[in-house]
């Protein structure tokens, strides 16, 4: 029998106590360590070993570069709390086998949140802006919802107050925890409307409680977003057929969209809301690409994505079939605009993974046609959409249509990567 490889890199979870906090077993791995990664602020928590230093400089690929050229020597990587949870160990895992290392973790930052706020950490969702969008928490907002968010320093208590307000959020309650779990330890508590707070500690977490002010806007993550909630010029997926868009493209986590033709992005927005945090193995979120050949739609997209709590948006400005060169392989492609174009569905379907989803709306003629064709070469279902929306008909109400959708819904012979 062949041994594997055995441990030489350990991840030492620390918190704001230093190694008076460590469990005997951590102590004693950072006193054998011959060589001590971490930021400045926990090197000097461990002033007193002999090991060589490495502080994280260059970026993460970069140090664990200079970390790997010392496999299988004595390296230890000091990481705040819970190194797996948005922390350096889970960054090591995708770089390093498991066989070679061991993780050491300490009470983290939403542990320690929840303990002294009281809240079952199941209950809760955990986020973080350090290193992300702000933005992002727009779509975590809802009543009643508690949200523990990593900061990323003394500023974001501030920003995020203002956001809540923005967002409707104001009377939501809101508390700044610094320096959990260390001899530095305070809280301070408000509301985002009343926050007056000077910057207070880079180290914090904030504790949030969701309540909503009497303008605030309310949106399910469920497909069909009210067509309102998108500023737009007129070339939208309107809000029923929408709806029916996603559920045939079947959002799942860590998939790649393309929404060609995307217009106001709301079938790319509607995709990363469906899927806003599960992830398969490997860390990789869902992820959609939206391609648009008008600069000013962009534009627009953009803002909504923002506004809708998905800032992670990819936009291409392009005409489309060139504009896909180069873009990561989709595992579903949304067509919602210029598919008469010479070579569109044919570049979509070949670049579709295996097992895939092709789903392309048309409201002309000509587009239904075109549609017919590609399914009689490739297969596939073609769906006829009608809604009738109630309006004012004079003193009375009556339907009016929307326009008839043709609907194009492919599968690519193969299985899911």
């Amino acid at each position: 029998m062949i041994a594997g490889p055995r441990p030489w890199l350990s991840v030492v979870g620390i918190g704001d106590d230093g190694l008076d906090g460590l469990s005997p077993a951590a102590r004693a791995t950072v006193a054998d360590a011959e060589l001590l990664v971490g930021g400045a602020r926990h090197q000097a928590m461990v002033a007193d070993s002999a090991a060589e230093r490495l502080t994280w400089i260059g970026g993460p690929d970069a140090t664990m570069d200079a970390i790997e050229r010392r496999r299988g020597g004595r390296v230890v990587v000091l990481a705040s709390g819970d190194p797996m949870w948005f922390g350096a160990g889970a960054t090591l895992a995708r770089r390093f086998a498991p066989a070679e290392m061991q993780i050491l973790p300490a009470p983290g930052a939403f542990s320690l949140a929840a303990a002294a706020m009281g809240w079952a950490l199941a209950e809760v969702e955990t986020l973080s802006v350090h290193g992300r969008p702000l933005e992002s928490l727009k779509l975590f907002l809802c009543p009643g919802a508690r949200l523990l968010v990593l900061s990323r320093d003394g500023d974001s208590a501030a920003e995020v107050a203002a956001l809540l307000c923005a967002c409707g959020f104001g009377p939501s309650e809101l508390t700044v925890l610094e320096h959990l779990g260390g001899p530095r330890a305070r809280r301070h508590d408000g509301t985002a409307q009343s926050w007056d707070r000077p910057r207070g500690a880079d180290l914090n977490t904030l504790a949030i409680v969701c309540r909503p002010g009497p303008e605030a806007r309310l949106y399910s993550t469920a497909p069909g977003l009210p067509d309102e909630a998108f500023a737009h010029d007129g070339q939208l997926t309107k809000r029923e057929v929408r709806a029916l868009t996603l559920a045939a493209l079947a959002p799942l986590p860590g998939q790649v969209l393309w929404d060609v033709g995307a217009g106001a992005g709301s079938v790319a927005i509607e995709w990363l809301r469906a899927t806003p945090r599960t992830r398969p193995a490997g860390g990789r979120a869902a992820r959609a690409i939206a391609v648009e050949s008008d600069a000013r739609r962009c534009a627009v997209m953009g803002g909504n994505a923002a506004a809708l709590g998905v800032p992670k948006l990819e936009i291409v400005h392009g005409e489309a079939p060139a504009a896909l060169a180069g873009l990561d392989s989709p595992n579903s492609v949304f067509v919602g605009g210029g598919l008469t174009r010479p070579g569109l569905l044919e570049s979509c379907w070949r670049a579709l993974a295996a097992g895939g989803r092709l789903v392309a709306n048309a409201v002309s003629i000509e587009g239904a046609a075109r549609l017919a064709d590609f399914r009689s070469e490739n297969g596939g279902d073609l769906i006829r959409l009608a809604v009738a929306r109630a309006d004012a008909l004079g003193r009375f109400t009556g339907f009016r249509p929307l326009l008839e959708v043709v609907q194009y819904i492919g599968i690519k012979p193969g299985i899911q990567p």
